[in-house]
């Protein structure tokens, strides 16, 4: 064996200058996976990728994060980073985290945090629509006392786009599918069959994400603790307050009896010293409980806004299945129609085949005397075209008395 892997890979290969030989502890080594080590696949984690910032004075720039600078800068685990990658295909996703909310909504994929927006740059017009919109928003509230924060600014924004192109590709797609519905219930083609199927498909899809924003939203208004994580400001300020606090106590000279630091701990209390993060986690998720009204009248706007999109949809989508059903009918009518026809048509063949029997039977060569008489060859022609028709309209007497046949 090593032997073939010697003639596989001759040592005449020139080696790189900054090539070094790495002992291997194993001669029996999979040399297949050299490539594709531990470094290779580190490179990939550390990969930048381009982002536009937007501050909350509505100034944007482009800059560019790695994947681990990222999840520190935001607090966000690998997982909520997948949600927006490009490179795989996710529902909208509404998610609130600790320092950041992640949001995938149709092409506008964002970090919204406290102090600034983090865009996914691209070339499609919703990012930047969305880039210039909120620039705009923020330059123009900068001066006015708004009480709405940056987060929700940011994220009614992306609601607003998401449901409006929603909404006019529901329209567009409205427009376009009645007049090839109607054409096609008055002529039944191929051609119509085939463009009534593409556009059946695109609409069961684009139901399918209009389905999946609404669920989101509906599954934000119905967890008070999720919408309490969205408050980002407030989070941020109360933390700060805690920090100064803790600064504050952390000053006072220990001699002091009223703010000593060894003091017991009040038996209300629990007796393991908390986390900051997790003390300021549990305040704003009791404080904040009570005051989401804001955030559930903001996302109830839209609720109802890609509802209606919703429904308008599956009125589409019913009248598809009016208009197959109806096609069906007919299709079903002009099927009964020809067997109708066939059945009709297979009697005369049957009546035809006897006169042909009589037909075959005198053109045999045998001797008779009524050859000797040409009238008799017109007397049998008669009766036998006599009781052939007799025949059949025995036939239709009894398809009409069987209702088989609307005669």
């Amino acid at each position: 064996m090593k032997k073939l892997q010697s003639k596989l890979r001759p040592s005449a290969i020139p080696k790189p200058a900054s090539y070094q030989e790495i002992p291997k502890p194993d001669e029996a080594e999979n040399h297949f996976l050299d490539g594709f080590g531990a470094s290779v696949m580190m490179k990939r984690s550390f990969h930048s990728r381009s982002w536009i910032q937007i501050d909350r004075n509505g100034e944007s720039q482009m800059v560019a994060f790695d994947k681990v600078t990222l999840m520190k800068r935001c607090g966000l685990p690998a997982r909520d980073l997948r949600l927006l990658d490009p490179l795989f295909v996710y529902p909208s996703t509404i998610l609130g985290r600790e320092k950041a909310i992640v949001v995938s909504l149709e092409q506008i994929r964002c970090i919204i945090m406290a102090d600034e927006v983090l865009l996914m740059n691209s070339l499609d017009s919703s990012v930047l629509d969305y880039e210039s919109e909120l620039s705009r928003r923020l330059k123009e509230t900068k001066d006015q006392n708004d009480d709405l924060p940056l987060e929700f600014k940011a994220l009614e924004l992306a609601l607003e786009l998401a449901s409006a192109s929603l909404d006019s590709q529901a329209t567009e797609l409205e427009i376009e599918i009645y007049p090839v519905l109607d054409e096609l219930a008055s002529s039944i083609s191929t051609t119509n069959l085939e463009h009534v199927r593409r556009l059946k498909s695109h609409l069961l899809a684009l139901t399918h994400r209009v389905q999946k924003v609404r669920d989101e939203i509906e599954h934000l208004m119905d967890d008070d603790g999720d919408m309490a994580e969205m408050y980002l400001t407030q989070k941020k300020e109360r933390m700060e307050e805690f920090q100064r606090t803790d600064l504050f106590l952390s000053c006072v000279p220990v001699g002091n009896a009223s703010f000593s630091r060894s003091a017991p701990v009040s038996p209300t209390c629990s007796g393991s010293i908390r986390s900051p993060s997790r003390i300021e986690s549990h305040r704003s998720s009791s404080n904040t409980r009570s005051h989401v009204e804001e955030l559930e009248m903001l996302l109830e706007a839209y609720f109802v806004v890609i509802d209606n999109t919703l429904s308008q949809l599956l009125s589409l989508k019913e009248y598809i299945d009016d208009t197959e059903d109806f096609i069906n009918i007919k299709l079903d009518n002009i099927q009964n129609q020809l067997i109708q026809f066939e059945l009709l048509l297979t009697a005369a063949t049957f009546v035809v085949t006897v006169f042909a029997v009589v037909t075959g039977v005198f053109g045999m060569n045998f001797n008779d005397a009524v050859f000797d008489t040409p009238s008799n060859f017109n007397w049998v022609l008669i009766l036998s075209g006599v009781f052939c028709s007799l025949v059949y309209l025995l036939f239709l007497l009894y398809v009409k008395h069987k209702r088989l046949l609307p005669l």
